[in-house]
C-alpha cells in the first residue's frame, strides 16, 4: 500500500447500537479482481500453457527458485473464467520451476504478475522484487486467437469524476456547502487557511478566507479534513488541531491545540434512511495516519490496527469496518474477529451509499507504486460476503491520489491528486453511475 487518506471526527459520540454477537463465516478464497479495460476476444484455453510456462522460466531467472508471495491482477478483458484458469496456470508453472508460495512475511522475493492487452496481443507483467534491490520486471506477450468470440462480462457500474478545483499550493481537502445541480459554494482547505469561494458570473470567485492558527510546525505529509457542519458552517480537522466556523455573523474561524478524535462516518451516516453510528479515530498529530484507537469502537473493539483510512458496510445485523492498515493490509472489523486480508489495492479507500447495485460501494484506490509517476485509478467494489467484488470498470487520474474522503450526504467522494504533468493540485467528486 502506498500513504493514504481518512474521513471524519465529531463530539458527542454514542454507543453503537448494531454490535451484536455474530457467528462469523470464515474468509473465503480472494476473488480474482475483474478489470474491463478494452473491447476484446479471449484466447483459447489452449493458448495459455506456453505463455505460462515462459513466463515462468523467466521469473525465476531473475529471483532463482525459493519461497515467493505471488499476488495476480487482471487488467485486462479476460473473462472471470480465462482468469482463473490463468492463474491457476501459472501457479502450477512457477512450481515446477522450484518456486515454494509462502506468506508475505517468509518470502524471499515478491512477484506482482498483471495480467494485461494491447490491440493485437495480451501482455503479462511480471514485476520482481527482492529486499531493497530495485524492482525487475518480464514480460511475455500472446497473440490473440483469429476467430474467437469476445468473453468480457459486462461492467454494472461505472466511476465519473468531477473537477471541482485547482490550485498551485496543495489542497488538503474542499467541502461543498451548496450546489444547485452542480457545487455553487465550496470551501477549500491547504496548510494556512481555509478559502471561500462561490460560483458566479461563469467562474469561481474568492468570498472570504481564514487563516489556521497553530504554534507547532505541520508534519511533512499533511492530512486535513473540511466537515461541513448543521449549526455553523464547517469543522476543520488537522493534525493536533481543530477549527470551528463561528456561528453568526460575521464569518470567523476559531482554531484550537487538541487530540480530539476525528470523525470517519459523514454526520448522519450518509445513508439516507439507514443511521450509522458515528465513530471517531485519533490522528497521530506528527505523522500522516490515525492511531488505531476508535471512540466509541466497534461494539467492544476499541483499538485497531495504526490506519491511513477506513470504509464502512452495514449488514443485516452489524456494521463492517475495513481499515487501509499501515502494514499493508485491510482489516476487517465487525465488533468480534479483526480479520486481515491482503487485497490489492491502495491505501486510499472510503464508502457511498448509492441506489445502484447492492447499495453500498467501497471506493479504492490502485495499489501501483509509481502511481506519482505514472497516474493513480480507482474501482468501486461491493462485498457480498468478505471478499471484494469488483463492479466498476478503473478510472484513471492524471497523478497519485491524495486524499479520498465520503462527502457528507454520503452518495459521493472527494478525491485530491496532484497532476503529475503540471504539479498543480487537482479536487474532484467522484460519483457511482448505474449502468443503463
Amino acid at each position: 500500500m502506498r500513504r493514504a487518506a481518512y474521513n471524519l471526527g465529531i463530539p458527542n459520540l454514542s454507543a453503537n447500537p448494531l454490535c451484536r454477537v455474530l457467528t462469523l463465516a470464515h474468509l473465503l478464497r480472494a476473488v480474482a479482481l475483474l478489470s474491463f479495460l478494452l473491447p476484446s476476444v479471449a484466447a483459447r484455453v489452449s493458448d495459455w500453457n506456453e505463455p505460462e510456462q515462459q513466463l515462468a522460466r523467466k521469473i525465476v531467472s531473475v529471483s532463482g527458485p525459493g519461497a515467493i508471495f505471488l499476488t495476480v491482477e487482471n487488467r485486462s478483458s479476460l473473462s472471470k473464467r480465462d482468469n482463473e484458469i490463468i492463474q491457476n496456470g501459472l501457479r502450477a508453472a512457477l512450481e515446477g520451476v522450484g518456486m515454494r508460495f509462502v506468506t508475505l512475511e517468509q518470502a524471499a522475493a515478491t512477484v506482482a504478475i498483471y495480467l494485461s492487452e494491447n490491440t493485437a496481443s495480451y501482455v503479462w507483467v511480471a514485476e520482481i522484487r527482492q529486499g531493497s534491490a530495485a524492482a525487475v520486471v518480464v514480460m511475455v506477450s500472446v497473440p490473440r486467437a483469429e476467430g474467437s468470440t469476445s468473453a468480457r462480462e459486462p461492467v454494472p457500474l461505472s466511476l465519473r469524476k468531477i473537477s471541482l478545483w485547482t490550485q498551485a499550493d496543495p489542497i488538503l481537502d474542499v467541502a461543498v456547502l451548496e450546489e444547485n445541480g452542480a457545487p455553487t459554494h465550496i470551501a477549500v482547505l491547504d496548510a494556512e487557511k481555509v478559502a471561500l469561494y462561490r460560483w458566479q458570473a461563469g467562474k469561481w470567485q474568492q468570498e472570504q478566507m481564514f487563516g489556521i492558527v497553530h504554534a507547532r510546525p505541520w508534519p511533512r505529509d499533511l492530512r486535513g479534513r473540511l466537515i461541513p457542519a448543521r449549526d455553523h458552517l464547517l469543522d476543520v480537522y488537522l493534525p493536533g488541531v481543530i477549527c470551528r466556523s463561528a456561528v453568526g455573523a460575521p464569518l470567523a474561524l476559531n482554531c484550537r491545540e487538541t487530540d480530539d478524535p476525528w470523525p470517519l462516518v459523514p454526520a448522519g451516516g450518509g445513508a439516507g434512511s439507514i443511521s450509522i453510528p458515528l465513530m471517531g479515530a485519533f490522528f497521530a498529530p506528527t505523522r500522516n495516519f490515525f492511531t488505531g484507537a476508535l471512540t466509541p469502537g466497534v461494539c467492544k473493539s476499541t483499538t485497531v490496527s495504526k490506519f491511513y483510512s477506513a470504509a464502512w458496510l452495514p449488514r443485516d445485523k452489524y456494521l463492517l469496518w475495513l481499515f487501509a492498515a499501515t502494514d499493508g493490509h485491510v482489516h476487517m472489523v465487525d465488533g468480534v474477529s479483526d480479520q486481515t486480508a491482503r487485497i490489492a489495492w491502495g491505501s486510499d479507500l472510503t464508502s457511498v451509499k448509492t441506489s445502484c447495485g447492492a447499495g453500498w460501494q467501497v471506493l479504492a484506490t490502485s495499489p501501483e507504486a509509481n502511481a506519482e509517476e505514472t497516474g493513480d485509478s480507482m474501482r468501486a467494489y461491493e462485498f457480498p460476503d468478505r471478499d471484494p467484488v469488483a463492479v466498476s470498470a478503473a478510472i484513471d487520474f492524471p497523478g497519485m491520489i491524495r486524499a479520498l474522503w465520503t462527502e457528507a450526504k454520503g452518495d459521493t467522494a472527494i478525491a485530491v491528486v496532484k497532476n503529475r504533468e503540471t504539479g498543480s493540485y487537482e479536487a474532484y467528486r467522484v460519483a457511482v453511475v448505474c449502468s443503463q
